[in-house]
């Protein structure tokens, strides 16, 4: 073992320097934190709290932060291109056109809107933005870099310095982004500045944290949007039927849907329910991981989840009296999803793209 200790292989330096790396993404865990207290308005007293994170908190705290090189990096702009420019595009086309000044009457719901830089994009382009997400640490962290974050460039990212498989070289291991690529506060300042009668930016960039179907059954969200917009989150539903009609609900009469993305169904290996119940028994130790939905629906409790084709979603929208006026795959070309393109691994999406109008 002793050669691998020496030039040009120095495996003992490459550890020391991925430890480097750890406390880096550690810095941005805990700027993370302190606006995460700031935000629920918590006072720490000590730290005899910490430690007590769950290993599925820890599993969901790194996917957060690397979700910053595809949301909130430089390097990420050509993911960011395959999945957002087309959304951008479509609204632009069939919305009813307003002049950039008056777009703010647009009002735009974003499922599953994580780190937030879709509801950045579009609010910046001038519409009225609803991100919703579940996520607790997806919240807490766009919430970090939208209106904590004080330069661009702030925080070093090493995305894949976990990862020791399929590297061409170890510096593509230890390859640093700084994050945030822009700062959000400078550009939606900017943006609001354009002259437009009345409105602030807290007006035209809204959260809520929750459920998205429990949430936008709610009567105020009824014919609510003019638009809503899903990127890579169709797929995480047990039931697609719930999304669609909580998706139909929230819009106006001829609002459009406008979606992209894969069919990686999350609840695919999910046991159903009833067998659930038999390995973890009844009292209620082990939470339900199926949607609201699901459980719900008495149809599908005993096959816990639907995992549909393409065609089949299409299909389901005609069903539920949406008209689909545009469909393709990847409009703007096959994108990774936090992947790093200079791996010798590559796992690409052809996602699909469709607008559907609510008749």
């Amino acid at each position: 073992m002793d050669i691998l200790c020496e030039p040009p292989f120095s495996i003992p330096q490459t550890f020391d320097a991925v430890d480097d790396a750890i406390d880096s993404n550690a810095d941005i865990s805990e700027a993370t934190l302190v606006a995460g207290l700031s935000m629920f308005s918590t006072h720490v007293v000590d730290d005899t709290w910490k430690g007590t994170a769950t290993p599925n908190d820890v599993d969901k705290a790194r996917s957060t932060i690397r979700q910053l090189y595809c949301d909130w990096s430089s390097e990420g702009l050509p993911e960011r291109h395959a999945s957002h420019t087309p959304i951008v595009a479509a609204l632009e086309e069939h919305l009813p056109s307003l002049p950039v000044a008056h777009r703010h009457r647009h009002r735009i719901l974003v499922p599953g809107a994580g780190l937030g830089r879709l509801v950045f994009e579009l609010c910046i382009a001038g519409y009225t933005v609803e991100g919703n997400e579940i996520s607790y640490h997806q919240l807490i962290a766009s919430n970090c870099i939208l209106y904590g974050a004080r330069s661009a460039g702030q925080h070093k990212l090493y995305p894949w310095a976990l990862s020791f498989n399929n590297h061409l070289s170890r510096a593509n291991q230890m390859q640093c982004v700084k994050v945030p690529d822009v700062l959000p506060s400078a550009v939606l300042a900017q943006s609001a500045e354009r002259p437009q009668p009345d409105i602030t930016l807290r007006e035209r960039m809204l959260w809520t944290a929750g459920d998205f179907c429990e949430l936008y059954r709610q009567p105020l969200y009824q014919n609510a949007f003019d638009a809503v917009t899903t990127c890579f989150f169709i797929d995480t539903s047990s039931n697609l039927i719930d999304y669609i009609e909580t998706v139909k609900r929230t819009l106006k009469p001829n609002g459009v849907w406008v979606n992209i993305g894969p069919l990686l169904w999350h609840f695919e290996a999910t046991p159903p329910p009833m067998e659930r119940e038999r390995h973890t028994g009844n009292n209620g130790s082990t939470p339900s991981t199926a949607a609201p939905g699901a459980r719900r629906r008495a149809g599908f409790e005993a096959s816990g989840s639907v995992e549909l084709s393409n065609d089949e979603v299409l299909a389901l929208l005609e069903r539920f009296k949406f008209d689909v006026i545009e469909h393709t795959h990847a409009p703007a070309g096959a994108t990774g999803y936090i992947q790093d393109p200079r791996s010798m691994l590559q796992n690409v999406y052809q996602p699909a793209f469709w607008v559907a109008r609510k008749r």
